[in-house]
């Protein structure tokens, strides 16, 4: 297959000189050959039984039958039939696979992808039981204090498969209509309706499970009202609300297919729970993350006092229970019966103590928290989060302080159970990678059903410790072959004017802290199609919480050059020889670039 890429590159060199480098002949590494080998008794070709015994074996491809090897064999040879001049093909023996044919399969991510691309977890438990992909200040295109909103970042996280989505609604400016915006801040309003039409639009071209939409509420009674109006005229039956307010268990994602679902604070409860006193001046209390950390320091955890954990100085994702200046202009204490009718889960903190506030008797309900309130709760009541989202709902928010619309390491709420663990999606960086790799598993529906780990009730003599170091319970191998694909996603000169590029993979297990591990392949020099042929081992205690973050970068003397990331769900990698693509910062998939390894998980 390699014959096609005998071109060369020019660099101009001191400006006199110019060197040329020729693109190497990629050809299958060694541990291929053995595998060919050894699957075809020696032979130079692989029969139809030949492949199934393969996939079967060697790549953990159990349930393929052998009709489903006939159908690779075919895609194998069709791919084969325009490049057969290009390789050499031996005409003779064109209805069976060469090792060059079997090659060229397992470098196309197409035919063979790390992960599986349908939805393969049971989605008839109740929501409390997934981690769902979540959505924070979704109408932001950039920065938390200016940035314009819009219905377009809404947009794009759906195309991703983001399921929850976060709506601030405001009244506008003479109080006869709704809009979304970012409060006490200079953000430039959207319109509700172009949001909510926007939901429906996309709200399902990526996955068939229920979308939320998350409601930060600063509403009067008649706007909650008319928003009720608006919400039921434009899903129409797509919106799902409960015929009881008392649920006793949440629905299945699998009963609520195609459904638009809403959660907010119900608003009879937001006056009762009311610790600001309503006065003719109606004066504003906006406590921010400060005063909250200021607050934890002082109290200990399982204090009698109601803590506040209202967030930021831009009025945005202040927990329950808090005031907004539109909210003065309610006349009386009455709700909307409309608007409190399409609430299905409802947000809402309990009084008291921090362990009364996570009782999990009684009405279902949602509780958030900033990334600031979990760590600080975690510290002395770790496994009662675990059992509060065994049954009820946690959002965790990043915190004010990232006005910059940057993330948390999401693995802070998810090792609690955190269902939402809710990103600026244009917040690119690390974290957000992260993001994007938990939810590539399940087909990328955009809900991972939580492991048993989460799930199982203990005695208190054995319940699961986040924090704690638990034995060893696998072993990841990764065995990182070669790259190809940046000369056609980059110029010639992207990475160095004078020589090709000198690239280097760095490996990265991200999970329980015990799990945690970084590994780096050597450097590459000079050549656009590295081959690295290095094997790594991660020990993991909880492999089903652990992500692989793969990125490979030029070397450079300064700052190393980005040259692609993926992240992937251990727990989800299909075994074997992969073709692993690459994506950039972004998360948007290059064209070409990849990588071929190969896992084993013992």
């Amino acid at each position: 297959m390699g014959n096609n890429m005998a071109t060369y590159n020019k660099y101009k060199c001191f400006l006199f000189f110019i060197r040329k480098y020729k693109f190497p002949e990629l050809v299958p590494p060694q541990d291929l050959k053995e595998a060919f080998s050894k699957f075809t008794g020696g032979g130079s070709h692989m029969s139809t039984e030949q492949l199934h015994k393969f996939l079967v074996d060697h790549q953990g491809e159990e349930e393929c039958t052998l009709l489903d090897a006939k159908k690779i064999f075919e895609k194998v040879l069709q791919v084969r039939e325009p490049c057969q001049e290009i390789i050499g093909v031996d005409q003779s023996k064109e209805h069976e696979i060469t090792l060059d044919d079997l090659f060229y399969f397992l470098v196309h991510d197409d035919f063979n992808s790390p992960l599986k691309a349908e939805v393969h977890h049971d989605m008839s438990a109740p929501l409390s039981h997934y981690f769902i992909y979540t959505g924070h200040n979704s109408y932001l295109t950039g920065n938390q204090l200016s940035s314009d909103c819009s219905e377009e970042p809404i947009i794009k996280a759906l195309q991703r498969g983001v399921r929850v989505i976060e709506l601030d609604l405001w009244p506008t400016c003479n109080k006869d209509d709704i809009k979304v915006d970012h409060g006490w801040t200079l953000t430039n309003p959207v319109s509700v309706t172009k949001c909510l039409e926007s939901i429906k639009e996309y709200g399902f071209v990526a996955s068939q499970y229920p979308v939320i939409i998350t409601i930060e509420d600063h509403l009067t009674t008649d706007l909650q009202a008319k928003f009720a109006v608006m919400a039921t005229q434009i899903f129409g039956e797509m919106l799902f609300y409960p015929e009881t307010a008392c649920l006793t268990e949440f629905p299945s994602p699998e009963s609520l297919k195609n459904r638009v679902i809403i959660s907010t604070k119900p608003p009879k409860e937001r006056f009762k729970s009311n610790r600001i006193k309503v006065n003719e001046n109606c004066p504003v209390v906006n406590e921010s993350d400060s005063a909250e950390e200021e607050l934890w320091g002082k109290e200990s955890p399982d204090s009698t006092g109601t803590e506040v954990e209202t967030e930021g100085t831009n009025g945005s994702d202040r927990d329950e229970g808090d005031i907004s200046v539109s909210e003065c202009d309610r006349k009386s204490y009455e709700c909307s019966p409309d608007y409190q009718g399409i609430i299905t889960i409802h947000n809402k903190k309990l009084k008291g103590s921090l362990k009364d506030k996570l009782k999990t008797d009684g009405e279902l309900r949602r509780l958030s928290w900033s990334e600031t309130t979990l760590e600080k709760a975690s510290e002395s009541h770790g496994t009662d989060i675990i059992r509060f989202t065994q049954k009820n709902i946690l959002r965790v928010y990043p915190r004010a302080m990232r006005v910059k619309s940057t993330n948390f390491k999401p693995h802070l709420g998810w090792m609690y159970g955190a269902q939402m663990v809710a990103f600026n999606m244009q917040g690119h960086g690390k974290s957000l990678w992260l993001m994007q790799g938990m939810f590539r598993a399940n087909g990328g529906c955009g809900y991972v059903k939580k492991p048993q780990i989460l799930m199982q009730n203990h005695q208190c003599d054995n319940e699961f410790d986040p924090t704690r170091i638990l034995p060893v319970k696998k072993k990841l191998k990764v065995k990182v072959y070669m790259g190809h694909g940046w000369n056609l996603d980059f110029s010639p000169t992207h990475f160095d004017r004078f020589s090709p590029p000198d690239f280097y993979t760095k490996l990265l297990i991200v999970g329980m802290p015990g799990d945690c591990g970084k590994k780096k392949t050597k450097v590459i020099m000079d050549n656009w199609f590295p081959v690295w042929d290095e094997e790594f081992e991660f020990p993991l205690s909880v492999p089903e919480l652990a992500l692989l973050l793969i990125q490979v970068k030029d070397k450079d003397q300064g700052k190393d050059d980005f040259a692609g990331q993926t992240c992937l769900p251990v727990s989800e990698l299909k075994l074997g020889f992969r073709s692993v693509p690459l994506y950039n910062k972004k998360g948007d998939k290059f064209k070409s670039v990849k990588l071929l390894m190969r896992f084993q998980l013992e």
